[in-house]
């Protein structure tokens, strides 16, 4: 397999790191890690008040870690960019090939370095592609992720980049050159199916969630990153789970969803197991016992937990956007899109407001305290990818195939751009830049009696001001 081509215009003492590992390390040591979709988790003994790292006062900027871009912004995943900014009118620069498989989960959101002189692209052909701003191609690294590829996204920490691909393999690589710099095999994790799910890392330890094949389960790993070795897992998830962890440092919780409809919850740093959230349809669950686990059908949770005030904010195929006391796994309040949601939320931790986009083809403006609706506003298909905020604006991507921009006080459309294909990535705002992916063009996708055909490859985009 080649490269991707270039780009086309579009108009044509220990440190606190090594203290928070040793931890881990000692305690990991001392207890026998237990086998995917068993039981005997392996869990760290609570950790004194004073013990857990020093936090910020829960101001809007608490969940930026230094030197670190990852998914969704921040540790919270609040999608919160308020130093960047989205320009009135855009118009695309350039693209390329990037994803040619007909999976149906969300494409990989573009990452910047930390000096924002390269644009990394994660593609689901298992390639990973350096551009610089200006569309000039600096690097393409083949990974071994050649089926269904890469779907989370980099985690940039200083010089290196770490992504999970659907070959169930964790990645580090140079973020100046492409070089792999370790790779974390599947049967190291204990046979993992896949990684879905975008690392967080703080404190020197790597965190992510992998999928399991057989039974249909999943886990939460922490590794040491500079290594790429494993130091404590979970494995008490299941129903083979996408979304990336969530990290609230003050309330001191580590979380994320699952296929089985459950959002499960971690004391954070001591990793001791506090509560697990179960979404279900209305009227009750429909749960049913698959090797030694419980499921509730319709209520899968794909897309990514968002934090703001003590509270948990995630979609749920069961229709409904659910907020979850983060101290007691209690639901504070639903509100019924009318469809199932699989988009990750953005939040806007100054004004208190949460956005969600919905397969009702809508994205809706909800207080975070009582989740009244505010606004909502029509962007003529299903919104499966992470929402982002900048600048008083809120960026979806559709499955009519266009990327809009709305306004995020009123909902107005501010622009909305056309594609070739359905657009399922986050949009990545960067020094006035916007940056997003979408996935392939096939016809006969959901027609089990004719042949599908890839028609186009889908592509990666670069927005720029106009003038």
């Amino acid at each position: 397999m080649s490269p991707p081509d270039d780009p086309v215009a579009a108009g044509g003492g220990a440190s606190p790191a090594s203290t928070r590992r040793s931890l881990l390390r000692a305690v990991a040591g001392s207890a026998t890690l237990g086998l995917a979709g068993c039981s005997g988790q392996l869990q760290l003994g609570s950790s004194d008040e004073d013990d857990r790292p020093e936090v910020d006062d829960g101001g809007p900027d608490a969940s930026y870690p230094e030197d670190v871009n990852m998914f969704q912004a921040n540790l919270r995943r609040q999608g919160y960019y308020p130093d960047e900014r989205v320009p009135r009118s855009v118009s695309k620069t350039w693209a390329f090939p990037t994803n040619v498989v007909g999976h149906t989960a969300a494409k990989s959101t573009p990452m910047p370095t930390l000096d924002h002189e390269r644009i990394l692209f994660a593609g689901d052909s298992g390639w990973v592609d350096a551009y610089n701003p200006a569309g000039r191609k600096q690097w393409a690294t083949l990974t071994d992720a050649t089926d269904l590829g890469f779907h989370g996204s980099p985690t940039v920490v200083g010089d290196t980049a770490y992504i999970g691909g659907y070959d169930g393999a964790m990645y580090a690589l140079s973020v100046g050159t492409g070089d792999i710099e370790w790779k974390i095999e599947p049967a190291t994790l204990n046979g993992t199916l896949a990684v879905g799910s975008s690392p967080a890392y703080h404190d020197g330890v790597l965190y992510f969630i992998v999928e399991y094949g057989s039974p249909s389960s999943g886990a939460l790993w922490a590794i040491d990153p500079e290594a790429g070795e494993p130091i404590w897992h979970d494995d008490r998830m299941w129903g083979q789970p996408h979304p990336s962890p969530t990290i609230d440092r003050d309330a001191g919780k580590i979380f994320a969803g699952s296929n089985d409809g459950k959002v499960y919850c971690w004391e954070y740093p001591a990793l001791e197991f506090a509560w697990s959230y179960q979404a279900g349809p209305e009227g009750g669950p429909t749960g049913r016992e698959k090797a030694g686990g419980e499921f509730t059908l319709g209520a899968e949770i794909k897309g990514t937990v968002a934090a703001y005030d003590g509270r948990g904010y995630v979609g749920s195929w069961d229709d409904h956007v659910h907020c979850v006391d983060l101290e007691t796994g209690e639901a504070v309040w639903t509100f019924d899109t009318g469809r199932s949601i699989m988009s990750n939320p953005a939040v806007d931790p100054e004004a208190g407001v949460v956005y969600v986009g919905s397969d009702s083809g809508y994205v809706y403006a909800l207080d975070a305290a009582s989740g009244d609706a505010l606004w909502r506003e029509n962007v003529h298909g299903r919104v499966i990818g992470a929402l982002s905020l900048a600048d008083g604006t809120i960026m979806a991507g559709s499955y009519d195939t266009h990327l809009y921009a709305l306004d995020a006080d009123t909902g107005e459309r501010i622009w909305r751009v056309p594609n070739r294909g359905r657009v399922t990535s986050g949009a990545r705002p960067v020094d006035g830049n916007i940056y997003y992916a979408e996935r392939a063009v096939y016809s006969n996708y959901y027609d089990d009696d004719q042949e599908t055909i890839m028609e186009e490859p889908g592509h990666a985009y670069c927005l720029t001001p106009d003038e």
